[in-house]
């Protein structure tokens, strides 16, 4: 059966995040219809993320060298119409309806930007980003515009987590955002005499912004959300989605760009959730599903561990 999604996820330092992801993700997506790239950071517990890859056999693994690099050799690699994103953090506790997404996609293709994982009907109460209702199939659907949004979730169109997408319309995002000025950058160093003294005739702040590009994966959203914000014309308005399937839960860091608004204790360290890894023991996909996130990001009190039968 030919694929029908690309799935790129990116990997840090946290096997046993991922391995809860490849797991959670197989067990509400037809895996048998999504191509999962991983692109792995190269650092620590190379022996246990073998381990894992040997187990997910179908995923074409890439470790990072160069991420801008490595990640648009990847996005090359895609030929499937849609594409979604993930995080090692992030899991999937409830089914997903690709079908319903498919059709949803290919009813409102002129307005749809994308299809979000990460939102219900409730996920804006109390805003006044109210979710318009749209009448489709057993399910309801639901819509926001995501340019006229005042929350700042809604208000977020591209994200590396858990929305699909067009492929056609991330090549549109990525083809400003990803290019590479190495000569210029280097002639108009941010502390050089030649830009210390454009400053004083010239605002240099756009300019110099145009010269840079993404080098890991929040600098590849962060570029591709505020490129979105600001040519709001070039894109469809809205958002779709049914229900909220997936969340990161955020227990430790391991960007070095953004912080996270959550983590956990010294237990939920890299170093000591591998030995717990090495010891067999999993994340707890089952009690995840029993008692559903009902935030965008939620922390340590959903992460729990069991040991593996």
């Amino acid at each position: 059966m030919s694929k029908t999604i690309s799935n790129i996820v990116f990997t840090r330092n946290r096997p046993l995040q991922l391995d809860a992801y490849l797991e959670s993700l197989h067990r509400h997506l037809p895996p048998e219809k999504i191509q999962t790239y991983i692109i792995y950071k190269v650092e620590l517990f190379d022996k246990q993320y073998c381990e894992l890859f040997r187990r997910f056999p179908d995923c074409v693994v890439v470790r990072e060298k160069d991420f801008h690099d490595d990640f648009m050799k990847v996005f090359e690699m895609v030929d499937t119409q849609y594409i979604i994103f993930g995080t090692d953090d992030m899991v999937y506790f409830d089914s997903v309806d690709l079908e319903s997404v498919l059709e949803t996609f290919e009813r409102f293709g002129d307005e749809i930007f994308g299809f979000t994982l990460k939102y219900d009907s409730d996920s804006l109460r109390g805003t006044i980003d109210v979710p318009v209702e749209v009448g489709m199939g057993p399910q309801q659907l639901y819509k926001i515009n995501w340019k006229k949004a005042q929350n700042r979730h809604a208000a977020y169109p591209f994200d590396v987590s858990c929305t699909f997408y067009k492929t056609t319309l991330v090549r549109e995002i990525l083809l400003p955002v990803a290019k590479e000025r190495p000569l210029l950058k280097k002639v108009f160093a941010r502390d050089s005499l030649r830009v210390r003294f454009l400053r004083r005739i010239v605002s240099m702040k756009s300019f110099l912004a145009s010269l840079d590009t993404f080098h890991d994966p929040n600098e590849l959203e962060g570029y591709c959300y505020r490129w979105c914000k600001t040519h709001k014309r070039r894109f469809p308005s809205f958002v779709y989605f049914q229900k909220r399937c997936a969340c990161p839960i955020q227990v430790n860091r391991v960007n070095t760009t953004v912080e996270n608004p959550t983590c956990g204790t010294q237990e939920h360290t890299v170093e000591a959730l591998n030995q717990k890894y090495m010891q067999g023991y999993r994340l707890d996909i089952e009690a995840i599903e029993q008692n559903k996130p009902k935030s965008f990001v939620v922390d340590e009190r959903n992460f729990r561990l069991k040991k593996r039968e």
